[in-house]
Order: structure tokens, then sequence, then C-alpha cells
């Protein structure tokens, strides 16, 4: 079994099936991303990852634990963090204080955990004092996957990352994901760039329709003729 893993979701909004049968699963140290059109369910099944939208069936476990029925809240106590694709940093608050937010939950010394995070980036620590509104879009990016990483989370959930940035820095994005895998956490990422973000997952799931049409690694992906002719651009 998985580390992290959603199994045959099926659920939705108001009595309307969005996800039918969708399995999601990734393992510490890797990086799984979900890609497809537009529509296909991409957002809605990370919100039921993260316990935002009912499921009439399906399980989602995280080492082992049943966390189906626990909230939002709970399954962050359980090591589950997320980035949302708008609106993920405090801009009033300087970069330093961004992080700290991250680390609500937490009662310890997070020092230690805060020069982890400006080591994986650099030009966090530059600009600790600068606040977060003031930034690049690829910076706030990186605040807020700093500050999603206070909460010393084993897995990670991003929407969106690259959103609205240049290739240069959609690129530079992808380097620090891969670095923050590294350090043992699980990536789980929706990304509208399938053919970039494909190049670096482990696993990766085309949905559409809210069903996993195809499923593989990254590289199989890549190279499966249906996949590129169908979401790659041929």
């Amino acid at each position: 079994m998985s580390y992290f893993q959603a199994k045959q979701m099926t659920g939705g909004y108001g009595g309307a099936d969005i996800l039918n049968n969708c399995t999601i699963a990734v393992n510490k140290g890797e990086i799984a991303v979900i890609v497809g059109p537009n529509g296909a369910g991409k957002s809605t099944a990370m919100k039921a990852c993260l316990g935002m939208l009912d499921l009439r069936l399906g399980k989602v476990t995280i080492g082992g634990k049943d966390i189906t029925s626990m909230s939002p809240q709970d399954r962050v106590k359980e090591g589950i963090a997320f980035v949302p694709q708008t609106q993920n940093v405090f801009a009033g608050m300087s970069v330093e204080e961004n992080l700290e937010m991250g680390a609500y939950l937490r009662t310890d010394d997070i020092s230690e955990t805060m020069e982890q995070v400006y080591e994986l980036f650099p030009i966090l620590k530059d600009k600790r004092y600068q606040n977060a509104g003031e930034l690049s879009g690829g910076q706030r990016q990186q605040v807020a996957v700093g500050r999603a990483m206070m909460t010393q989370p084993t897995v990670l959930m991003l929407d969106e990352p690259t959103a609205g940035v240049s290739p240069i820095v959609m690129d530079e994005l992808f380097d620090r994901i891969i670095e923050v895998a590294r350090t043992g956490i699980a990536i789980l990422m929706v990304e509208q760039n399938a053919k970039q973000a494909l190049n670096i997952s482990d696993r990766g799931y085309v949905l559409v329709t809210g069903e996993n049409r195809h499923s593989g690694t990254g590289k199989e992906l890549l190279e499966d003729p249906r996949v590129r002719s169908s979401f790659l651009g041929g």
C-alpha cells in the first residue's frame, strides 16, 4: 500500500458526482501529478483528498490510517499540508512572518525548520523581511510552499503551483519541488503544464470526467501515444 492513498473516490456537490471511481496514490519522496483537460475533476480530486468534498464511495488513508471521515483540520494534524493556487500568502506580512504562520499548530522550537526552508528556498532568506505582497509570482509560490513545510508535513498537496508564471520561473519552481520531495515528503500536485509536470513525476494520473483514464510513471505517460495525442499536443 502507498503511504498516501485515495482509493475509488466517488462523489461531488449537490448530489451530482464529479469523481467516478478515481484512485490516486503517492509514497514518501515521490511526486505524483494529476493532469487532464479543464473540467476533468483534477482540483475536485485534490479537495476530496483534503476532506473538502463528501464522498459517497471510496477510502482515503495516510500511513495505513483511515482518514476518510476526518475534517480537513484533522487531516492537517495527520501530516497533510495544502497550497492553494491563489491567495496563498499573507500579502501584508513579511516572508518570515508568513513562514511563522505556517507553524501555528506547533508548540516546539521552529527555528530548525525555518532554516531548512531557507536552505531549500535561498531567495526567501534574502527577502525574509520584505512583505510577501511585494514579491514576484514565483517567489510568492515559494513562500506558500515554505509556509506549508513549516507544519512538517509528510504529504504536500499543490494546486497549480506554476499557474501564471513564466516558463523560466516554472522550471525553477519544479526544481524546488523536486528538492522538497528529496527530503522525504510525498508530493501530490495538480498541474496544467502537463508535459513539464509529468517529466518530473514518479507517478502520473490523467483524469477525464472524474475518472482515471490513464495512469503510470511520468515517463510511461509521456511515451504513451494516446496520452500524447489527446493531452500533450502530439
